[in-house]
């Protein structure tokens, strides 16, 4: 697709934008319309100054979109994580609730999204464009599909984002766009498999590496997750409301189906084949165990996709479903192990780069939070266990140790790894500053995750006390009180995270204008000394 066609296309995507923003059946439509529009001429604007470069060599590997995705994956990664700080501080001081766009209902979904699609979503399509190129010995298929894929990505984020601050919301958790944006992300999401499916079928490479299986498993379950999920009436075609095709516990079992598998697939599935791939690159040793990665991936993908029930244990769901969402959860332990033992013994004979070479320790500090996350989410999974920690903050500190533990370095690292190389760069700028940011980001997520815990389990506490008449002994508000000094600190956690992340941007930035920091080593070498006499 020439760039004629690509600026003629989004012409007409804005004149329908602008029909929509003129004769939208309510406010929100209107509005969200009319930021659409905006966004679209700004687009097109953009495209028609940017000069026509001559066509790649058909042969070479299409790195554009890898090198935005890079830029894009740090850009949301501090929108989402400055999101949750945000919340984190209104939480601990009410009065920094903005009304009406920037109250803790509103920045709370922008926080959730911004850090697992924005941030996850943008590191996992330009790493698989860039694993599966690598992994195939061919250049990604669909021509400049791969683009549109990354553009239309950036634009349902921007009109998800909007659309929570505005009040746009169909009030599932995890899928809060309303029908007309999970459309355009259903038409993105099949383009982004045309685009992988297609390279591995043209391969020049006759084996298929895991890391492949991994995301192609995260792009289709999600796809079928997305879809299902999603069904709904849309009472007007130029209105923002829609009626869910399903109701009442039903539509509980699918939201938590969908809910519990888009950790699954999304934050787990996808970001093993990124561990697959950069962990033994960056370590420069074979995976430990292919046979281990192939018995991982077939246990993974069929227990996890039986868990979501644990999310529902004593409501209106029968007990049944809640007891084999339980048993396939406590299952899920031993395939999540898998790749965690698979992913630190790759390091076998390189234990030594743990001191030299911060990069690798962010990879290793991912898989300790990967595999503690999944030993505690089997067994938060417990009936008798959910009963004290279900609707605590003992949840939001599991949550937040796998999203910001495994979830966020695992990402650190492999754009760190991909940075020098796309932009033809040396070395990083900094190895330094690498070191400093490991240590603001485990610091960080450290002191989140365990006050959660804390306070968490005290929340559980103080909600089952009762005195001997049989009455409760908190109210409600008095547990929310007590956790005051909880939540500064989680604010403080937030922010530390929040500040190692700003450390990765300029490194990033001055790695990509070619600077490299004149610093003393990580580690001092000290001569041999002689042997005694």
């Amino acid at each position: 697709m020439k760039q004629t066609a690509q600026v003629v296309a989004i012409a007409v995507a804005a004149i329908i934008a602008l029909f929509g923003a003129a004769n939208g059946s309510d406010a929100l439509f209107r509005a969200h319309f009319g930021i659409l529009f905006i966004v679209l001429v700004l687009a097109a604007f953009l495209l028609l100054r940017r000069e026509e470069k001559p066509t790649d060599d058909p042969d070479a590997y299409m790195d554009g979109p890898i090198k935005y995705g890079t830029i894009a994956t740090l850009f949301w990664g501090v929108v989402g994580l400055l999101a949750g700080v945000a919340i984190a501080a209104q939480l601990a001081w009410p009065e920094l609730n903005l009304e009406p766009y920037f109250n803790f209902g509103r920045m709370r979904p922008l926080h959730t999204s911004a850090v697992i699609f924005a941030f996850g979503g943008n590191a996992l399509i330009c790493t698989s464009f860039y694993v599966v190129q690598r992994t195939t010995r061919a250049r990604l298929f669909g021509g400049d599909l791969a683009w549109f894929v990354f553009w239309g990505y950036q634009l349902f984020i921007i009109m998800a984002a909007t659309g929570y601050l505005l009040g746009s919301t169909q009030s599932k958790e995890y899928a809060e766009p309303e029908w007309y944006v999970d459309l355009w992300l259903t038409i993105v999401w099949v383009a982004y498999l045309l685009v992988f499916l297609g390279t591995i079928l043209k391969r020049k490479e006759p084996h298929i590496y895991v890391a492949n299986w991994f995301y192609l498993s995260f792009i289709v379950t999600v796809a079928m997750l997305h879809v299902v999920n999603n069904l709904a009436l849309p009472v007007s075609l130029s209105g923002t409301i829609s009626y869910s095709a399903f109701a009442g516990v039903q539509d509980a079992l699918t939201q938590w189906w969908y809910g519990h598998n888009a950790v699954g697939f999304f934050l787990t599935a996808g970001f093993l084949g990124m561990m697959y791939y950069f962990m033994p690159k960056q370590a420069e040793r074979p995976v430990y165990s292919y046979r281990l990665s192939i018995v991982h991936f077939w246990s993974l993908i069929f227990l996890y996709i039986w868990a979501g029930p644990h999310h529902l244990h004593y409501t209106a769901l029968p007990d049944w479903a809640q007891t084999l969402g339980m048993v396939f959860s406590v299952m899920l332990w031993m395939p999540s192990w898998g790749g965690m033992i698979n992913g630190l013994m790759t390091l076998s004979g390189a234990w030594d780069k743990i001191r030299t070479d911060p990069v690798i320790r962010l990879m290793v500090m991912a898989l300790a939070f990967y595999g503690m996350s999944t030993f505690e989410g089997p067994m938060m999974s417990i009936k008798s266990v959910n009963s004290l920690s279900h609707y605590t903050d003992w949840t939001i500190g599991h949550v937040h140790s796998g999203a910001l533990g495994w979830v966020g370095m695992i990402s650190f690292a492999a754009i760190y790894f991909l940075v020098p190389r796309l932009f033809g760069a040396k070395q990083l700028y900094s190895l330094r500053l690498v070191n400093w940011h490991f240590w603001l980001a485990t610091l960080g997520i450290v002191v989140y995750a365990a006050v959660m815990w804390v306070s968490g389990i005290q929340q559980g506490l103080m909600w089952r006390e009762y005195d001997p008449e049989g009455f409760l002994v908190y109210s409600f508000a008095e547990s929310v009180a007590a956790m005051h000094p909880y939540y500064v600190l989680r604010a403080l956690g937030g922010l530390l995270y929040l500040a190692g992340a700003l450390v990765m941007v300029f490194n990033i930035y001055m790695t990509i204008k070619g600077r490299i920091r004149d610093e003393a080593p990580l580690v001092t070498q000290h001569p041999t000394p002689a042997p005694a006499e």
